[in-house]
C-alpha cells in the first residue's frame, strides 16, 4: 500500500444516512437502555441483585443503529451473549490469572460464536465482564450469573422487536433468505456496469445504516457478476 493511500485510509467513511434516521437511532438506543434499566430494576431480585450489563450498550448500538446487520439478528444476539457468558464464567473460574483468563475467554467466545453461527461483537464484552467480575459472579453462583445475562438479552430483544418495527424503513428481524431459482444461460440478462456513485445513491435510498462500505459492496457485486457469467458459459 502506498503511503498516500495508507494515510487516506484513516479518513472517515461518510455513510449516506439521513439526519432523521440518525435522530431516530439515537432516540431508540437511549429509550431502550432506559427501559432495560427499569425492567431489570423491577424484575424479581431474589437473593442477589439483578444487574444491567455494560455489554448491552454495545448490543443496543447494533440493534438500533444497524438493525439490518446479520450480527444484530435475534440468534446472534441471544446465542452470542449466552455462549460468551459461558466462556467467560468458565475461564474466570478455572484460570487463576485474570489476564490469561480474559484472553482465553475472548478467544473461546469468538470460536464458539463462529462455530454456532451467532457472531455478535458485544458478546466478547460479555465474556470479559464475566471474567473481570468473576469473584462477584462466583459468589452469586453461575445460575444467577446466567440469569442476569439471559434477562438482559431477552429484554433487549423484546425492545428491539417492538421499537424497530414501529420505525419507518425498518424490518426486524430480517427474513431468512430464500434460495434463488436457478437461471439458465438463456434467462440471464446482460449485467449493467455500476459506478461507486450508483452504490452510494442506492444506500441513501435505504434510509438506514448498512454495515458494509461502498467499496466492499462494489467488490461483492463485481465478484458476483463474474461468478454468474462463468456459470452461464456452456461447459
Amino acid at each position: 500500500m502506498q503511503i498516500k493511500n495508507f494515510i487516506l485510509s484513516f479518513k472517515p467513511h461518510i455513510a449516506p444516512v439521513p439526519a432523521a434516521e440518525k435522530i431516530r437511532s439515537a432516540l431508540a438506543a437511549g429509550i431502550s437502555i432506559l427501559l432495560l434499566g427499569l425492567a431489570v430494576k423491577f424484575l424479581p431480585q431474589l437473593n442477589h441483585p439483578l444487574l444491567m450489563l455494560g455489554s448491552m450498550g454495545a448490543s443496543t448500538f447494533l440493534l438500533f443503529v444497524a438493525p439490518h446487520s446479520p450480527m444484530a439478528q435475534p440468534w446472534p444476539l441471544l446465542g452470542g451473549n449466552l455462549v460468551s457468558a459461558a466462556a467467560g464464567l468458565g475461564c474466570g473460574q478455572f484460570i487463576p490469572d485474570p489476564v490469561l483468563a480474559a484472553g482465553c475467554a475472548v478467544g473461546l467466545a469468538v470460536f464458539l460464536m463462529h462455530y454456532l453461527h451467532c457472531l455478535h461483537p458485544p458478546g466478547v464484552a460479555t465474556a470479559l465482564i464475566m471474567v473481570l467480575n468473576s469473584a462477584q459472579f462466583h459468589a452469586m453462583g453461575w445460575q444467577w450469573a446466567g440469569y442476569i445475562v439471559a434477562a438482559n438479552t431477552v429484554i433487549l430483544l423484546v425492545l428491539a422487536l417492538l421499537i424497530n418495527n414501529i420505525m419507518p424503513g425498518r424490518h426486524y428481524p430480517l427474513p431468512h433468505p430464500h434460495q434463488p431459482i436457478p437461471q439458465t444461460a438463456a434467462q440471464l440478462k446482460p449485467f449493467a456496469e455500476l459506478e461507486l456513485t450508483d452504490i452510494e445513491w442506492a444506500l441513501s435510498q435505504m434510509d438506514s445504516v448498512i454495515d458494509v462500505s461502498e467499496e466492499d459492496l462494489a467488490e461483492i457485486y463485481e465478484l458476483a457478476v463474474q461468478h454468474a457469467q462463468n456459470d452461464s458459459q456452456p461447459s
